[in-house]
């Protein structure tokens, strides 16, 4: 019963071996303390560990490597998703590009248009046309008020030549 041999997978090896070394008996001679550290790594060998860490053991391995494998998974989904959302968003931009490029060539078209009607007395609707002087629905956010004041004092009494 002492003699522990090929139980464990361990050959050669008694329990008075072991502990002879870890009381310090045996390996005296030896100068470094792996002979020490190896005879303990014998003794953990040694005493097994009971069947329910084991299994705690295996079970908690299994469970990681299933929650590893959903992390993969959930990730290659994030980023199939992200992709197609990039692609999604890129469209909706070229498309706003577009319609803000075909806005702006009629607003261009039409100034150019009414650039060339010019008659005299019509200064001041032109002027009217190219500045809102509602400032509740002025989409600037720049205070543009001085501007506007300059602009009606003119109006009513443009400068003289």
């Amino acid at each position: 019963m002492r003699q522990v041999r090929e139980q464990k997978g361990i050959q050669d090896v008694t329990i008075e071996d072991v502990e002879g070394v870890v009381n310090g008996d045996v390996y005296k001679e030896s100068n470094g303390p792996t002979d020490c550290y190896a005879a303990i790594s014998q003794v953990d060998r040694l005493q097994s560990e009971p069947e329910s860490i084991r299994k705690w053991r295996e079970e908690q391995k299994e469970r990681l490597e299933q929650l590893d494998a959903n992390s993969r998974k959930q990730e290659a989904e994030w980023k199939e998703k992200a992709i197609k959302e990039l692609e999604e968003w890129y469209a909706r931009q070229d498309e706003k590009l577009q319609k803000t490029k075909a806005s702006n060539r009629a607003a261009e078209e039409a100034f150019v248009n009414d650039a060339e009607d010019i008659f005299p007395g019509t200064e001041w609707e032109r002027v009217a046309q190219l500045c809102d002087f509602n400032p509740k629905s002025s989409k600037q956010a720049k205070d543009v008020s001085r501007m506007r004041s300059v602009l009606i004092s003119l109006k009513q009494a443009p400068l003289v030549r």
